[in-house]
Formats: structure tokens, C-alpha cells, sequence
């Protein structure tokens, strides 16, 4: 078998969906497994694929066992020669496998291959392709300055060797998976991939950024103005720098700090609510009740040559290829205040997300 894609699922059953049916796609003239394990998720996750994703290799977890345990063990399920760790709440092109494949099959000393991210808006994520974090770049993250954090020097649809990739998508050789261990179960969520990456480094594979595919990964990075995130994300970082780095008491006073002022973080930071003149409907046909569904009419149109500002763009599956969709929005998303949804494949529902703080709009068609 070619390749294995693991997804660990917390629930998100309706992005797992979306995603499952891009995979699926993705993964047609490929010898493939799909493996899901779920963290104990009190949604219908597990339900939605055991009906809909038979062939969907499922473990599911009598609690949540975290990123870095959970995956290890899917791992041991895993009978391709690569394997791709892949969020639930993104969506891959359907050429997105095969065009890494055959990159990483051109590369003796792969490591870790990440790829270019947009978010649910359609923007890139510039963690796509991050430096390694030193404790001065780390600093800086910590104040808000990221500059040095992400690996600007590298353009978003270059082929390049980088360092530290995102856990939404990391691609690399079985092989190589069990030279590093896995990840490592210190970190229960967040920093895992920082670590994976770096210890790649560390044991002289080259890691590679591949920027000629794109995937949507729909909430991004979390914001450290969010006081779960900003405790989880220090306490990952004074982890892997007792880890890989000789003690600083400067970090380490920074690292108390985080911990102990992220109480004053908001949690329920707002994001300028967007407002929607228009709906289109990309697609070759109007759902009987859509309409019922939005405060205006839906214009159904099978092109997009010019969309306004304040304009919802709904994207039909069935109509358009995933790869399609991905372009469009990236295209888009340079037009003020346009949002997306996406209508999965032969779904009962639409779904989107605006921002990385919220968790995302679903919308069910009766």
C-alpha cells in the first residue's frame, strides 16, 4: 500500500465529513487507507461514519487521549509506505496526494513535507512554513511579533527545504515516522508538530515545504488572545525548550508569565461580524429550499468573473471539483468582505468559517 491518512477526529463530525469526501476523492488512482480515530467525541461522528465511510479504518478512543497519543496509535495501524497526519477540519485538492508523492518519492533524504494552507476565508495561513523557534524568535512570537516566526523568506507556491510544519498536514515516509518515535506524548495539544519537525532536522532528513498544492485548513492558528490557547500554546513551548535547548531564565520567566497571565487573554474574543448583501450559488442547480434558508434571494450562476464586496459565495461539490473550489476561494479572498461555504458531495448541509476563533457555521438543508 501507497499511503495511509490519518485523521484525528474531536468533534468536528460535519468538517470530518467534508474532509472524508475530499480524501476520498483525493486518494482514487492511489492504493490507500483512510484511518480515523476519534478522541471520544460526543457528536456523531463516529455514527456518520460507520453509515457513510465504510471503508474507513475507525479506533475510537474511551477518552481524549490528546493529539500526539492518539495519532501514535492510529500509526500502528498504518500500512503505507507514507503517511499523511491530516486535521478533520480541512479539505485536500484532489490532486494534492499524488503531486506529493511524486515529489517525495524524488528525494532521498525526505524528512517532513507540509504544503500551502489557506483558511476558511481563503487567505493563507503563513504557518504553512515556519523557522525553527529559537528562544529570541519564540520571544518575539510571545510579543506579538512574528516576522522571524514563519518562514517568509519562502514564497507561498515555492518548492523549498524549510523547518517546522503544521499539524494539519504532515507528510512523510512510514519510515521515517518510526525513526523519530512519533510524536511525542509530553505534549497533549500543540507543539507536537514543532517537535516532530525539529527532531527530523536534528536526525539529518531535510524537511521540505511544497507550496504547488493547497488545502483548505478551515480554522487556521488559533489566536493567543484566547486564554485555552495562550496556556496550551506556553506550556508546549517550556516543553520543548527543556527538550531541545539549554535552560534560559529570561524564556522560562516569559513562559510564567504566559501561564499565569492568560487568565486576562479573552476567551471569547468577537471578530467584526461580516455583513452579507449577496448569496450566489456556484452550482448547476438551486437545493428546493434554499432560498428559506437567507434573508435574500440566492442567485444560482456558474461562473464567477466578478463578485462584489459583502458577497457569501456558496460552492457546490457536485459541481465543481474540490481543487476548483480551493482556487476559487484563494482568488477571492482578495475581494473585501466576500465568505465562503462549501455544499459537500452528495451532503445535506453547507458549511464555512469565517474566522479562527468561532467555531464555523453549518447550515442543514431540510
Amino acid at each position: 500500500m501507497k499511503l495511509s491518512v490519518v485523521i484525528l477526529n474531536y468533534n468536528v463530525q460535519y468538517f470530518l465529513e467534508l474532509c472524508l469526501k475530499s480524501v476520498e476523492k483525493a486518494i482514487e488512482t492511489i492504493g490507500a487507507e483512510i484511518i480515523v480515530i476519534d478522541n471520544n467525541s460526543s457528536d456523531q461522528s463516529c455514527e456518520m461514519i460507520a453509515a457513510k465511510f465504510p471503508g474507513v479504518t475507525l479506533i475510537k478512543n474511551p477518552k481524549n487521549e490528546g493529539f500526539a497519543k492518539a495519532n501514535n496509535k492510529a500509526f500502528k495501524e498504518a500500512k503505507g509506505d507514507f503517511v499523511c497526519i491530516l486535521n478533520p477540519d480541512t479539505v485536500v485538492a484532489e490532486n494534492t496526494f499524488t503531486k506529493v508523492l511524486d515529489f517525495a518519492e524524488s528525494i532521498k533524504d525526505l524528512g517532513i513535507v507540509g504544503c500551502r494552507l489557506i483558511d476558511g476565508t481563503g487567505s493563507f495561513l503563513p504557518e504553512s512554513k515556519r523557522n525553527i523557534p529559537t528562544v529570541k524568535v519564540a520571544s518575539q512570537k510571545l510579543f506579538g511579533q512574528s516576522k522571524n516566526y514563519y518562514a517568509n523568506q519562502i514564497q507561498e507556491t515555492d518548492i523549498a527545504k524549510a523547518s517546522i510544519f503544521v499539524g494539519a498536514f504532515m507528510f512523510m515516509k512510514r519510515s521515517v515516522y518510526n525513526a523519530l518515535n512519533g510524536f511525542d506524548e509530553d505534549f497533549f495539544m500543540y507543539g507536537e508538530d514543532i517537535d516532530l519537525s525539529f527532531r527530523a532536522l536534528k536526525q539529518n532528513f531535510s524537511n521540505y515545504y511544497f507550496g504547488e498544492t493547497s488545502i483548505i485548513h478551515f480554522k487556521g492558528e488559533s489566536t493567543l488572545k484566547d486564554k485555552t490557547y495562550a496556556k496550551r500554546f506556553f506550556g508546549a513551548m517550556q516543553i520543548f525548550y527543556k527538550k531541545h535547548f539549554k535552560s534560559s531564565t529570561l524564556f522560562n520567566l516569559l513562559v510564567w508569565f504566559g501561564i499565569n497571565f492568560a487568565k486576562f487573554f479573552s476567551s471569547s474574543v468577537k471578530p467584526p461580524k461580516k455583513t452579507i448583501d449577496n448569496y450566489i450559488m456556484y452550482s448547476n442547480e438551486l437545493h428546493a429550499n434554499f432560498n428559506s434558508m437567507f434573508p435574500f434571494e440566492v442567485q444560482l450562476v456558474n461562473h464567477l468573473k466578478t463578485v462584489k464586496p459583502n458577497t457569501e459565495v456558496i460552492f457546490d461539490a457536485n459541481t465543481l471539483s474540490y481543487s476548483e473550489i480551493i482556487t476559487k476561494m484563494s482568488e477571492l479572498s482578495k475581494i473585501p468582505d466576500v465568505t465562503f461555504k462549501i455544499l459537500p458531495n452528495n451532503s445535506n448541509f453547507i458549511l464555512g468559517s469565517n474566522d479562527a476563533v468561532n467555531q464555523g457555521e453549518i447550515l442543514t438543508l431540510q
